[in-house]
C-alpha cells in the first residue's frame, strides 16, 4: 500500500526511419515490486527499458526517475541515476576473457573508490548469494548456462541498485534451469528489496514472479494489472494475447477455486 512510482514513462513516443515503434506509452514501475512486460516480439519493449536508462531519448513524451525527467539532467546527473541501476542483459553478456571475479567486479572497479579488499568482499558476498561460491576463478566458458545467468545476476547486483532490468532472463535455458532462475530472483528480490522490470515470453512461468503485468502493443501499454486481474481481463487485446499463449483450456487459480 505504500508503494510509490521509481520510474514513470508519459506520453512516450520513438520513431526509427519514421516508422513509430512507442506510440504513447504510460507506464508506472512500482517501488519494490515486480512488473513484467510482456508482448510479441519486435513491440519494442526491450526499448522501454532503454528509454529508463538513458541510452535513447524519446522524441516526445517524458521519463521520470523519482519525479527527475533523466532527458533535461546534466551528464554527470544521468551517471549518478545510472548508479540506481542494474541490468542482466539476455546472454548474460559476461567478458569471456574475465574470471568470474573480475566480471563481477568491474561495476565496483569503474564506478566506485573502493579498496581491493571492500571489492573483495562485496564480490565474495554476491557470488555466494548466487550459490556460486568458489566460482571466483572460473571463466565463463567453463559455466553452464544457468550459471552464467547467475553471474550476470551477480554482477547486476553488486552496486546495490534500487531497480534490476531483466531483458529475457530465461532465453537459452531448460525448465529446470530457468526454474531455478526463477527461485534466485525471487530469493534475492526479498532479501534486499529492489525494483524489478522483466522483458519475457515465458508466459505463464514469469507471472509467478510479477506483482504486475504490462502488455505493450502496436506501441501503447495495455493493462499493467496484476496478474489475477490480467489473465480474467476482459479487455480484448489481454485476453486475445492470455488466450494465445496460455491456451483456451487455461483456469486461473482463482476459477480453479471456485
Amino acid at each position: 500500500m505504500n508503494a510509490q512510482p521509481v520510474v514513470r514513462l508519459i506520453d512516450v513516443w520513438k520513431s526509427f526511419d519514421s516508422q513509430p515503434i512507442l506510440k504513447g506509452v504510460n507506464l508506472s514501475l512500482m517501488e519494490g515490486k515486480t512488473t513484467v512486460i510482456v508482448g510479441a516480439s519486435g513491440q519494442g519493449k526491450t526499448l522501454i527499458i532503454k528509454h529508463i536508462l538513458g541510452l535513447i531519448r524519446p522524441d516526445s513524451g517524458k521519463v521520470l526517475f523519482y519525479g527527475k525527467e533523466i532527458n533535461s539532467v546534466s551528464k554527470k546527473e544521468l551517471m549518478e541515476i545510472r548508479m540506481n541501476f542494474g541490468v542482466l542483459f539476455q546472454n548474460a553478456a559476461l567478458f569471456d576473457s574475465m574470471t568470474v571475479f573480475d566480471n563481477v567486479a568491474l561495476p565496483l572497479r569503474e564506478r566506485t573508490k573502493k579498496s581491493g579488499e571492500e571489492i573483495k568482499k562485496t564480490v565474495h558476498e554476491k557470488l555466494v548469494m548466487m550459490d556460486l561460491e568458489g566460482s571466483d576463478d572460473k571463466y565463463p566458458a567453463q559455466l553452464s548456462g544457468g550459471m552464467r545467468k547467475r553471474v550476470g545476476l551477480a554482477r547486476a547486483l553488486v552496486l546495490e541498485p534500487r531497480i534490476i532490468f531483466f531483458d529475457e532472463p530465461t532465453s537459452g535455458l531448460d525448465v529446470a534451469k530457468s526454474n531455478e532462475i526463477y527461485r534466485v530472483f525471487f530469493r534475492t528480490q526479498q532479501k534486499l528489496g529492489y525494483t524489478a522490470v522483466i522483458v519475457s515470453h515465458d508466459v505463464p512461468k514469469i507471472l509467478k514472479l510479477a506483482d504486475y503485468v504490462a502488455l505493450l502493443h502496436d506501441g501503447v501499454i495495455h493493462g499493467c494489472l496484476t496478474p489475477e486481474e490480467f489473465q480474467l481481463s476482459q479487455e480484448p487485446l489481454i485476453r486475445e494475447y492470455v488466450e494465445t499463449t496460455m491456451g483456451p483450456l487455461y483456469s486461473s487459480e482463482t476459477e480453479e477455486e471456485l
